[in-house]
């Protein structure tokens, strides 16, 4: 998918690579809104989860999804499996997501419940109060072109 954005530039991407724990859910759980909303997404995107799988939930949250899941290790592991969906869009909010947020075309940070960290908010793009925003933008992109034109 590439998005045209008015004096900012091209963003050319095949895919959304999300982190699990404060970007898409809340100790481990993602809402039935988000997990509709991620369906949706898969029809544009494939659609990534990339997470160290804290609360053991992986598995059961994105069963039956249309959605890519693997566990990661650290920071390091997750830009790694991250590359393999190049060119990406990043979804994240902490420590453990900046290099992939760094490598990504265009980058969110979700500051939800859980916060976000200081190096998250500096890796990326486009700041948001909850995933669901992130999501929306891609979904409609008048929405990124109106954030982002320079």
């Amino acid at each position: 998918m590439t998005i045209e954005v008015p004096n900012y530039g091209k963003i050319e991407a095949r895919a959304v690579v999300f982190d699990l724990n404060g970007t898409l859910g809340v100790e481990g759980r993602v809402s039935e809104e988000v997990k509709r909303l991620l369906e949706r997404l898969s029809e544009k995107y494939i659609v990534v989860v990339l997470s160290a799988d804290t609360f053991g939930t992986l598995e059961e949250e994105f069963k039956g999804l249309n959605v890519k899941i693997e566990r990661v290790r650290d920071g390091n592991d997750k830009l790694e499996k991250a590359m393999k969906y190049e060119p990406y869009i990043g979804v994240g909010n902490g420590n453990n997501d900046v290099r992939m947020l760094e490598n990504a075309e265009l980058a969110f940070c979700v500051v939800g419940e859980e916060g976000a960290t200081v190096d998250a908010l500096l890796a990326s793009d486009i700041v948001v109060k909850d995933v669901k925003d992130a999501i929306a933008m891609l979904l409609n992109e008048k929405k990124l072109i109106a954030t982002l034109r320079g």
